[in-house]
């Protein structure tokens, strides 16, 4: 019997995923053309364009990558873990790469400009976000991928990393919504209330954040969806169980 995802979730596996992928691409899209069109382009020269390249990095990395990423172990199913843990860890690793770059543009600009860094509720959580993004990152590497964990350690942890992995989605959307308010409060803040098209187009774009992060989340949390558990996984149950006291 086929116990893959898309066989327990009937056809509302694939149908998700597609549009998760296709609501995702489009965050990215109109990320792009809000800024684009609205707000000149992009450059690395000091200017305003290059304050540009921080929201379309974090949207693609902190966001779109990492939700992704959460994903993989869903998508593929019958793909072997290992192959499934560097690929997760890649794409991860990749994501925190580009929001690297999203954080040194905006820094690098605010010097330029003379704005002060780190006092808005915005940059408190974006902080927040992309240091336990780095710590999460760096816990699953020694966890998962290095050979000397042991495998209690790895069954104490795998929840953790679960619900952080979650989390930290959660937290990385809810900074993007603030920090597309605090753009458009501070770029159109006598027109926003006049329905002003720029504010229609960003709005646009945190509901389709939130629209990603609930088919994400919706995806990895419902039972029907799940991998099926391979023997390493099986392995791994017994041997976690047999060091847990049962009650008498």
């Amino acid at each position: 019997m086929d116990s893959s995802p898309s066989s327990c979730g009937g056809g509302m596996f694939p149908g998700l995923v597609g549009m998760s992928q296709a609501v995702g691409v489009a965050v990215v899209v109109v990320t792009g053309v809000w800024l684009g069109h609205h707000h000149g382009g992009f450059a690395w020269d000091g200017s305003t364009h290059q304050f540009n390249v921080h929201p379309l990095c974090m949207v693609v990395g902190m966001v779109f990558l990492y939700g992704d990423a959460i994903l993989l172990y869903r998508v593929f199913p019958r793909e072997s873990k290992r192959n499934l843990k560097m690929l997760h860890g890649s794409i991860h690793l990749l994501a925190l790469l580009i929001s690297i770059i999203g954080l040194v543009a905006v820094f690098n600009y605010h010097k330029v400009s003379g704005v002060a860094d780190l006092y808005s509720l915005h940059s408190w959580c974006g902080l927040i976000a992309i240091t336990l993004f780095f710590m999460q990152w760096l816990l699953g590497l020694g966890f998962f991928l290095f050979p000397g964990a042991s495998s209690w350690l790895r069954a104490w942890y795998l929840p953790l990393h679960v619900f952080f992995g979650l989390a930290l989605l959660a937290i990385s959307i809810a900074t993007c919504l603030t920090g597309i308010t605090e753009k458009l409060l501070f770029s159109i803040m006598p027109t926003y209330p006049q329905w002003e098209p720029e504010g229609l187009l960003a709005n646009s774009l945190g509901l389709l954040l939130l629209v990603f992060g609930l088919l994400v989340g919706y995806l990895v949390t419902q039972e029907e969806f799940r991998r099926p558990p391979s023997p390493e996984e099986e392995a791994l149950s017994v041997h976690f169980n047999s060091l847990t006291p049962t009650s008498p």
